[in-house]
């Protein structure tokens, strides 16, 4: 296992990070994972036997219990080895199929959810109090919430740092101009920044090399992908022939380009038989292999998926191999980046 630093901060993570969206299984979660605590202990205990550090979760998975179940995993662990990680945005509470009075109640209150100063101060010591903990290490907000304004949301962060909550803080699933705002609004106001960017990205979704993958290395930013093998279609169990089971047989996302990511599958099969490994390993190995890449998140239902994943961190991918890859799952040209790209290199061409 190797470690590397988070963006530009002096915070050192694990090249995989351990996700816990299959921890509880309460509600809707059930389709992604439904692990109980001593299966959950389980897998974070050998996850860190193996040097995984860096620990995902979130206060909706699960509507919560995730956070409790880690809680209790990590409790006989050293905290001061440990970089625990979650989440801020989502409604929390009173999920019922039935419709209870309580849960329309609850459902209809916007305080309940999203990025206001009330809503981040009450979730993120809500999550603490689950987690059994004194603070996080990484404090993300889930979302980017078109409702609070940014220099609100910033502010209420801000204090949640200095409070010692929370050491650092990042976000997920933002545009590219709306963190390219957020770190404007930190930098002008002197407020705790954004240093990571949890974002989809696979070999067969790779949209964030379009704009956020160029402003995270220009503001030294991490990125850590959740989904890495998109919702498990890249796990081997899906080829042309095969529709596979599992997550993705009932829950379809992330979106997938289904007949370009056979191809990538073909050509990473091929390359696994080679070196006598699975699908998912090439696959995570070749997230390694991308220098903009800080940490990847993977999941697990069982040890033996835990352990395969875990192996990723051990195949190397020639120069030739990155090349195939990179061809067979490149992004189809897109304006203005093809002619910034055109322009770009005709500017260049006359500078050694």
């Amino acid at each position: 296992m190797r470690y590397r630093k988070l963006g530009r901060t002096g915070l050192a993570v694990s090249e995989i990070c351990l996700g816990t969206m299959t921890f509880g299984g309460d509600g809707f979660w059930k389709v992604i994972g439904a692990l109980e605590q001593e299966e959950s202990t389980k897998l974070v205990r050998t996850a860190f036997d193996q040097g995984v550090t860096f620990i995902d979760t979130a206060d909706v998975y699960s509507n919560g219990l995730s956070e409790q179940v880690l809680g209790r995993a990590i409790r006989d662990l050293p905290r001061d080895e440990l970089v625990i990680a979650t989440k801020v945005f989502g409604r929390m509470g009173a999920y019922s199929p039935e419709q209870t009075p309580e849960f329309q109640r609850r459902y209809a209150n916007t305080n309940l959810w999203g990025l206001s100063r009330k809503h981040v101060f009450d979730a993120i010591d809500a999550s603490l109090t689950r987690l059994g903990l004194d603070y996080v290490d990484l404090y993300q907000v889930h979302a980017f919430d078109n409702v609070t304004p940014l220099e609100e949301t910033l502010e209420a962060l801000d204090e949640v740092v200095k409070s010692g909550r929370a050491r650092y803080i990042g976000l997920c699933n933002f545009a590219a101009w709306q963190i390219a705002k957020a770190l404007g609004v930190s930098e002008r106001n002197g407020l705790a920044r954004f240093e990571s960017l949890q974002m989809y990205y696979s070999i067969a979704g790779r949209d964030l090399e379009r704009e956020v993958a160029p402003l995270a290395k220009d503001q030294q930013l991490a990125i850590l992908p959740w989904s890495p093998l998109a919702g498990g279609f890249l796990s081997g169990k899906f080829t042309r022939n095969s529709t596979g089971e599992g997550r993705r047989a009932s829950f379809d996302f992330p979106p997938v380009d289904k007949d370009k990511a056979y191809d990538i599958i073909d050509v990473m099969k091929e390359m696994g038989d080679a070196r006598g490994v699975s699908v998912a390993q090439i696959a995570l190995a070749w997230l390694l292999h991308q220098k903009h890449v800080t940490s990847v998140i993977i999941g697990a239902k069982t040890e033996a998926q835990l352990n395969d994943n875990l192996a990723a961190t051990a195949v190397e991918l020639s120069s030739d191999d990155l090349k195939r890859l990179d061809e067979v799952s490149k992004l189809k040209p897109e304006y203005p980046g093809w002619m910034l790209e055109r322009q770009g290199g005709e500017r260049a061409s006359g500078l050694s």
